[in-house]
Formats: C-alpha cells, structure tokens, sequence
C-alpha cells in the first residue's frame, strides 16, 4: 500500500527537474541583484570617500595658513598658565561653569 498511489516516479522527476530549474533561476536572479546592490555601494562609498577628501583639502588648506599664529597664541596661553596657575585654575572654573549653564539651562 503506497501512500502516493497517484503519483508515479516519472511524475515527481519532473517535479522536482521543475522545482530545480525554478531554484537556478532564482539564484540568477539574486546573483544579479547582488551585483547591482554591490555596485551601487562601492558608488555611494567613492562619492563619500570624495567627499571626505574635499572637505579634508579645504579645512587643512585654512588650517595651514594660520598654524604658526595659532602656535604662538598657544604657547603664549600656556606661559601665562605657568607664570599665573592660580589665575589659570580660576579661569579653567569659570569656563566649566559657563558650559554647565549652558548645558543644564536648555533643559
């Protein structure tokens, strides 16, 4: 007693020769939209590395120019706070306290 009396062996070869040929198509079909999607991100991936570079040109490129000047500011600040650490540990508060006011007062 078969439990699949109707079916005969030719009828689930062609079946499953069906369901075979309809699972290559489908990863034809993946393959291909595979592709597209990896060529869409490796586009969006060199226009964002672009970008990048053109933001990094600009910003050393205003940067450079006022390296030496921000240098000497910079050692001058810190001679001061060498000279004055009390005046400097003061100044150091009143700054916290300005970005916690500004911070905390928004809320």
């Amino acid at each position: 007693m078969a439990p699949f009396s109707s079916l005969s062996d030719v009828d689930l070869e062609k079946q499953v020769a069906q369901l075979s040929k309809e699972l290559r198509s489908m990863k034809k079909q993946l393959s291909r939209r595979g592709n597209h999607y990896y060529e869409e991100g490796r586009e969006a991936l060199s226009d964002y590395r672009d970008t990048l570079s053109d933001y990094y040109d600009e910003f050393s490129s205003r940067v450079g120019d006022h390296l030496p000047d921000l240098r000497k500011k910079a050692r001058a600040i810190e001679n001061t706070a060498r000279e004055h650490p009390a005046a400097a540990v003061a100044v150091g508060l009143v700054v916290i306290g300005l970005a916690a006011s500004f911070l905390f007062g928004r809320r």
